[in-house]
């Protein structure tokens, strides 16, 4: 598990999502429809 960190913690940059990204996604997250039928998947955006 150690591995999978940085070595150097001053190198690494923290990336900020601007208002409307957020926005986006969340808005598409909750139109967002999965059906199953029969063990099939289907997604449909309901836009």
């Amino acid at each position: 598990m150690e591995k999978l960190y940085t070595k150097d913690q001053n190198k690494t940059k923290l990336v900020k999502a601007k208002s409307e990204t957020i926005q986006f996604l969340l808005s598409y997250s909750k139109s967002l429809n999965i059906t199953e039928v029969d063990g099939l998947q289907f997604e449909s955006n309901l836009n």
